[in-house]
């Protein structure tokens, strides 16, 4: 008989995931993607069922490492329009399969996994391609995702400044009090972006939030929103000018409103930049258009549950 599945909630993904271990493996795991054939990652395209009723969209997406052996399916929703402020816009949740047989291991929330290998991978984005002085850090958002890019950019890099927007000034209040850090709430996206060296936009915007004549020459912004290729965080005369990274170039070619929109020129992927194929830019302006993968909740998965299984050994 098979053993029942795990389930592995979110306190325990937060306890067994870790930003020291997760980005060595992240960046392992974008250069196995970027190498084709090679690298051994079997990752099609996310499929997305839209409901429209609610006006949210479900995705399914799988991956299979064979170099980590790791084989799973993240399921995730997202919203346009919340019913609660209790309800993240982006649930998730991740299957763990053992890929010798198929065998269901652990089913495992995604919630924190998604937030902390989209904000690691961002961090190795900018540790290749910021300013050698980056001083200010621009969040424009409040939500999940800023909170974790928050915490992994105090963690991996010196910012003196950090400057915040949020659509009000009651979330972007809330944001600051929550991480408990030396945080300046700006009134418009604007004056946050100003003298910036490190943008992070993390909204659920459907139109640009960020315009290419407010950048600082030479900054690097990562661009986490717009999931849909009818949505914009990034107007055209950034897209224009930028040198453009993407995570997939095959995928955010179809799922990135920026790219598709403005039909910018994709210049490479991170995984390229890591395996040196392509080359870092980092005294130009560039941007960092991160859709997701699925092998990154692969990895992290994998590294949840063998951290999980260990702990409970040595107990």
């Amino acid at each position: 008989m098979s053993k029942q599945p795990v389930f592995l909630g979110a306190e325990i993904v937060e306890k067994n995931l870790a930003y020291s271990t997760l980005i060595p493996l992240l960046e392992k795991a974008l250069v196995n993607y970027s190498s084709g054939e090679e690298g051994g990652v079997v990752q099609p395209i996310r499929t997305i069922v839209p409901v429209a009723k609610h006006r949210g969209f479900l995705g399914v997406m799988p991956a299979y490492s064979t170099q980590d052996d790791a084989l799973t399916t993240k399921l995730v929703t997202f919203y346009e329009t919340k019913t609660s402020s209790d309800i993240p816009s982006h649930q998730a949740t991740v299957l763990l399969f053992e890929p010798s047989n198929g065998t269901l291991k652990a089913v495992i929330d995604g919630k924190v996994i998604t937030d902390k290998r989209t904000a690691a991978v961002s961090a190795i984005a900018t540790k290749l391609l910021k300013p050698s002085r980056a001083e200010v850090l621009c969040i424009l958002g409040s939500g999940a995702q800023a909170h974790s890019h928050y915490r992994a950019f105090t963690q991996q890099f010196s910012f003196k400044e950090v400057k915040v927007w949020s659509r009000t000034r009651e979330k972007a209040e809330k944001f600051a009090k929550a991480v408990e850090g030396n945080v300046r709430i700006c009134s418009t996206a604007q004056e946050a972006v100003t003298d910036a060296d490190v943008i992070i936009t993390a909204t659920m915007s459907t139109e640009p939030v960020l315009c290419g004549d407010w950048v600082k020459p030479g900054a690097h912004i990562n661009a986490l929103g717009a999931c849909r290729p009818d949505w914009r965080e990034l107007d055209d005369a950034l897209m224009k000018k930028c040198v453009l990274y993407v995570d997939t170039r095959e995928a955010s070619q179809k799922e990135s409103g920026d790219i598709v929109l403005s039909g910018a020129s994709i210049f490479g992927e991170i995984g390229e930049i890591l395996r040196g194929t392509k080359q870092a830019l980092p005294d130009k302006t560039t941007v960092f258009k991160s859709v997701g993968m699925a092998i990154e909740d692969t990895v992290a998965a994998k590294l949840v549950y063998d951290s999980w299984l260990s702990s409970k050994a040595n107990k």
